[in-house]
């Protein structure tokens, strides 16, 4: 059987068409199958408002969303995709390991195993334009990238590659000049043609300067770089880019996705004018970007955003005369570093997955695929083998297996996903335009109005990752507090990465020649490609650039990552440091009265919850309850635990409560807990001995870290401030469940 319109030349004498189906009446059903105060219920169970302030309804149809509204794929305004015949991703993984050897490694093994490039990041020396030797770096060598100072350093770390079958892409912050030049010159020095050469540059300042919180020179000198550099490259390569546009920086600090889009066009913006301003045509500045930006956990909204992000950049280009062709957006995709946890890594596989499938089905030319234990190498360390080969396989098992890439625009067509393209474009535009009347992408940093907004979402998700709205599932949710093991990471101290870095330059130094000034009627980036080809390093190149030698750019304050699952991992880590030194964890005894039916659904809740701050909470035996409120005291007074947490029902509370707490409290309890919201009893329940009570959406965080800071004596999870502070907050659903 078919419904109407979708077979309408079926003839309907044959008895295989449904009645036409009707809105209003759907929706009257269900709000009678949702029981008494259907209506309200609908808004509340059935309706999702995003972050961006979008409403999601359960049913889209037709009427939603007009037929053709988005175009064809590979034609403006480029909705469906930049492209008009499907190809492969070019799956694009992210190098960041603290020196050549360890890059040239896992890099070796990625292209073997079907990677076809690499993202290369710099360490935060280099990023700044510092030799590893500069006493400027400090202990920035080696730390978060891999310490690149020389020309040398650079050819170690694809030791063994065909550079003219890869493509490589440079996260080379401040530093871009150099690092292009020093690419430049390997490309040179192996032969490889410029129309071979495939990659990005990445000049992207005003990602730096939101990331870092500052530049080493001047805005203004900074975009002139940029435009300088897309003038050299965009003469002398075919294929390679000098311009990216990256907005993971605010999505790891926690922007919404409407605030991604907006930045990213504002951002494009201002290096366009900055483009035009050296006299670069308009399609010549529109070929010199790639537009990079990270991709959360939120399926659909992932894919609307990369569909939304091209026709916004088509709307921007068009209005700037760029030609059709021009206006096509190649996108870098890369999951984001805020929804992987450092517990339970294992979990992060999934998390990676769900943003590697978006990334494909939204369109994008370029992925990246995250390691597993991306959140647990820290700044210096590298992801195990097997981390590294199932963050490959990912979007290759996608490809080869699910064959995703075999369609374009798979989405498309969709009464939803068109209708939330459209709805997030908007509201994307409006906070473009509200950016560029507030001065442009640069002015709002500098007057901390980028980190505002940010700051507004983030504080409402942290309510709700605190409220456990937003569950995080094997850290807020189903947390496992033991765990299991994870390969081991290659860990490299930071004085060995500093100490590596600072020995292989000096070894350098004494055959490399030294640079000179820059000569006449060299631009720039010319100079720099031949000081680099000369043997300069990097920061003899970016002093000869100027920076370092000048003024700076600063903003009042940079848009760090904001991982969702810190305040759990924090409190997790504070019951590790008590479990070793005192050889158990931190245990709380769950008082359960009653048959398993009466209390497992609440023992449960209690045991979920307090092991998400890292308390051992076992259910005693098989799960049966305490007969009654004597048992269960004693057992407590066994039990080694100082908390103890009363689990049964509304029903038993009135007259357990006000016996079991005081024997509890006798029997060594120092706080005892309520799994339930206590409503009009709450009064009551107090002056019995409760201290406290936990239910669906109290404040998990608070109250797991006021408790733990009790039992373990440590100040510093005070001190700290970690997490939300959001009061008594009524529960919405009653007791917990």
């Amino acid at each position: 059987m078919v419904t109407r319109g979708l077979h309408d030349s079926l003839d309907d004498s044959a008895g295989l068409d449904f009645p036409a189906a009707d809105l209003a009446e759907w929706r009257k059903l269900a709000e009678a199958d949702l029981g008494p105060g259907g209506a309200a219920l609908f808004e509340k169970k059935l309706v999702t408002r995003t972050y961006e302030g979008l409403t999601i309804r359960p049913l889209y149809t037709r009427a939603d969303w007009p037929a053709g509204a988005s175009g064809l794929a590979g034609a403006s305004p480029f909705t469906r995709g930049s492209t008009t015949l499907p190809h492969a991703w070019d799956l694009r993984q992210e190098r960041t390991e603290p020196t050549p050897a360890l890059v040239n490694t896992a890099l070796l093994e990625d292209l073997a195993g079907g990677v076809s490039s690499v993202l290369l990041r710099y360490d935060a020396a280099g990023r700044l334009g510092l030799d590893a030797d500069d006493r400027r770096a400090g202990l920035l060598a080696g730390v978060d990238g891999c310490a690149l100072s020389s020309p040398a350093d650079l050819a170690d770390a694809f030791k063994g590659v065909y550079l003219n079958m890869i493509g490589v892409m440079l996260e080379p912050g401040a530093a871009f000049v150099p690092a292009a030049a020093h690419l430049a010159a390997l490309w040179d020095a192996q032969n490889i043609k410029p129309t071979e050469a495939r990659g990005c540059f990445g000049a992207d300042p005003l990602a730096v300067l939101a990331r870092e919180g500052h530049l080493p020179c001047t805005l203004e000198d900074a975009l002139t770089q940029l435009a300088d550099l897309a003038a050299w490259t965009s003469a002398r390569y075919t294929d390679v880019r000098a311009v990216r546009v990256g907005t993971a920086a605010y999505h790891h600090a926690g922007a919404t996705a409407a605030q991604d889009l907006a930045f990213a066009l504002a951002t494009g913006v201002e290096y366009v004018r900055a483009m035009s301003a050296r006299g670069l045509s308009i399609d010549t500045a529109a070929r010199q970007m790639l537009f990079s930006f990270a991709m959360g956990t939120n399926f659909f909204l992932g894919i609307a955003k990369l569909r939304a992000a091209r026709r916004l950049w088509a709307r921007v280009l068009e209005a700037c005369g760029a030609s059709d062709s021009a206006r096509a957006m190649t996108m870098h995709v890369r999951p984001s570093k805020r929804v992987m946890s450092a517990r339970d890594p294992w979990v992060n596989i999934l998390r990676n997955t769900v943003a590697v499938f978006a990334a494909g089905v939204g369109g994008a030319d370029a992925i990246s695929s995250l390691p597993l234990d991306v959140a647990l190498r820290g700044d210096t360390g590298a992801s195990s083998a097997l981390a590294r080969r199932i963050a490959r396989n990912t979007p290759l098992i996608l490809q080869e297996e699910s064959h995703l890439h075999r369609i374009l625009d798979l989405p498309g067509g969709s009464w939803f996903i068109e209708s939330l393209t459209d709805d997030l474009a908007a509201k994307a535009w409006k906070l473009f335009q509200d950016l560029e009347r507030a001065g442009g992408m640069a002015r709002a940093l500098k007057d901390g109005l980028v980190q505002s907004w940010i700051d507004q979402t983030a504080s409402e998700r942290d309510r709700n990752i605190a409220t456990r709205r937003d569950p995080i599932l094997g850290v807020s949710e189903f947390p496992r507090v033991e765990g299991d093991a994870v390969p081991a990471i290659e860990q490299v101290s930071p004085e060995r990465a500093r100490h590596e870095a600072v020995a292989r330059l000096a070894e350098y130094r004494k055959q490399a020649s030294r640079v000179g000034e820059p000569r006449d009627g060299l631009s720039i980036s010319e100079w720099a490609f031949h000081a680099a080809k000369q043997g300069a390093t990097l920061g003899a190149i970016a002093l000869g650039v100027g920076l370092g030698t000048g003024g700076i750019a600063s903003v009042p304050r940079a848009v760090g990552l904001h991982p969702f699952a810190e305040p759990f991992e924090r409190l997790r880590d504070a019951a590790e440091r008590y479990a070793d030194a005192c050889g158990v964890r931190p245990r709380v005894f769950l008082a359960s009265i009653g048959s398993p039916a009466e209390h497992l659904a609440r023992t449960n809740y209690a045991k979920n919850f307090f092991e998400a701050g890292g308390f051992d909470a076992p259910i005693v035996g098989s799960g049966d309850g305490y007969p009654d409120a004597a048992s269960a005291a004693r057992a407590f007074a066994e039990s080694g635990a100082t908390i103890a947490v009363i689990c049964s029902t509304d029903k038993r509370y009135p007259t357990l409560v006000p016996e079991l707490a005081p024997l509890l409290h006798r029997s060594g309890a120092n706080r005892v807990v309520l799994a339930g919201n206590p409503g009009e009893q709450e009064a009551v329940f107090r002056a019995a001995g409760v201290d406290r009570f936990i239910y669906v959406r109290c404040d998990v965080v608070r109250t797991l870290r006021e408790l733990l800071a009790e039992v373990t004596l440590d100040a510093s999870l005070e001190s700290a401030g970690m997490g939300s502070s959001v009061g008594h907050v009524p529960s919405t659903e009653g007791a917990a469940r």
